[in-house]
């Protein structure tokens, strides 16, 4: 096998280890909540202390790739994320997991920043297109795999009739007996060491960044931050993080709450499918976006999304179980849209631009919170119709958004 082969595939390995551990807090949070005996609010601070990084740590993680290259880049991601884990696992209490969970976003964060320009380095300019549409398949398939992970692991440790594998009884020596999802940051822990000792022995291309991939000088951000529309877009990806984040979190506590389901079984299986259905979304959004215009495609999607989150928070238990998981299509486009619709909007300084819109990715820190905060006031459902509102946001771009580039489509003139 060619070795570019082989460092595509242990990219996209990263990615789905990436995808596993951002998407593993939302069927954990219902435990959580249970056995520190957490408010909303305190548990809200979970993803908090996660996504804070994204808002912190992306934009220097651009400027690291440039100045250290891929593999450091990746060794220093990784180190972050097996700290984080270890602490996680030697100190499983609330104020050690909310640090560890935020040295975690931190490493996780990095990888995102590091990944997508060293994917184009290694798998070269023509097959990037492919490629970028591979890894978010393989993130979208991680996401919709790490509940059943997660549940299968929980039934393995707590069966007083099976028979444990060197794997479970080994998991069974270290974590606490009454905290046995903290079994999945153990696994972390080892899963982030096998990384580093790969990465420390592969040998990586230098990653020469192109224009629009630079993080950009001082000037380029202060240039930019006066254009109201860069503000816009950055609460465009604000308020799509902290959608998608939201309902990720939320949905098994809300189920359980409402519709007395175990997060467990049938809470865990829910956000497995709003993962599996949104990136089904992505795969048929491909399509979409060769029939009709981006601003057309998003304010179809959105108001589907509004219409389907509605549903899913009045309804009785058969239609909730099914309306949740489907959020995860409605909103499955929205990411890449706003996303190519900002970088369409400017003539210059896509680098910076591009930093700008991941330190939007705090909002997947902010709205949970918001929610659980809101949440232990008026209770949860009424605190999720603020992702009602953050989906109308995302509705006016599809009004106000003016690109300077349409995107192409099969049968225009």
């Amino acid at each position: 096998m060619k070795k570019s082969h082989l460092l595509i595939g242990l990219i996209l390995a990263i990615w789905f280890v990436l995808a596993v551990v951002t998407n593993t807090l939302g069927p954990l949070l219902p435990m959580v909540i249970s056995d520190f005996r957490l408010s909303l609010t305190l548990a809200a601070f979970l993803p908090f202390s996660f996504f804070l990084a994204y808002g912190i740590i992306s934009i220097p993680a651009g400027l690291m790739i440039e100045r250290f290259g891929g593999k450091r880049s990746l060794l220093i991601a990784f180190s972050f994320a097996f700290t984080g884990a270890f602490l996680f696992v030697l100190f499983p209490t609330y104020g050690i997991v909310l640090s560890s969970l935020f040295i975690i976003g931190i490493g996780m964060a990095m990888l995102q920043v590091i990944l997508l320009p060293l994917m184009r380095e290694v798998g070269g300019e023509r097959n990037y297109a492919f490629n970028s549409v591979l890894v978010q398949f393989i993130f979208g398939s991680a996401s919709f795999v790490t509940p059943f992970i997660l549940t299968g692991l929980l039934r393995r440790l707590s069966d007083p009739y099976g028979i444990d594998s060197f794997l479970i009884s080994s998991i069974k020596k270290v974590i606490p007996e009454n905290l046995p999802w903290s079994s999945m940051y153990l696994l972390f822990v080892v899963v982030f060491a096998l990384m580093l000792l790969i990465i420390a022995l592969v040998k990586f291309p230098k990653v020469v960044l192109k224009e629009e991939e630079k993080a950009g000088t001082a000037q380029n951000y202060k240039a930019l931050l006066k254009n109201k529309y860069v503000i816009l877009f950055f609460f465009g990806i604000v308020t799509y993080v902290g959608t998608e984040q939201g309902m990720a979190n939320w949905m098994s506590q809300f189920l359980k709450v409402y519709h007395g389901i175990d997060p467990e079984g049938l809470g865990a299986t829910c956000v497995a499918w709003f993962w599996g259905l949104m990136t089904i979304g992505c795969l048929l959004g491909l399509l979409i976006i060769k029939l009709i215009d981006s601003k057309l495609m998003l304010r179809i999607f959105a108001i589907a999304a509004i219409i389907n989150l509605i549903i899913a928070l009045l309804s009785p238990t058969p239609i909730a179980i099914i309306a949740f998981p489907c959020c995860g299509f409605t909103i499955s486009i929205m990411f890449s849209m706003i996303f190519s619709l900002a970088l369409n909007s400017v003539k210059k300084y896509h680098g910076a631009f591009s930093g700008i819109l991941c330190t939007g990715m705090f909002g997947g820190a902010l709205i949970p919170f918001l929610i659980g905060w809101v949440g232990d006031y008026t209770g949860l459902r009424l605190s999720l119709f603020i992702l009602v509102i953050t989906l109308c946001y995302i509705l006016s771009i599809s009004f106000w958004a003016k690109p300077l580039v349409q995107n192409k489509k099969i049968f225009e003139n």
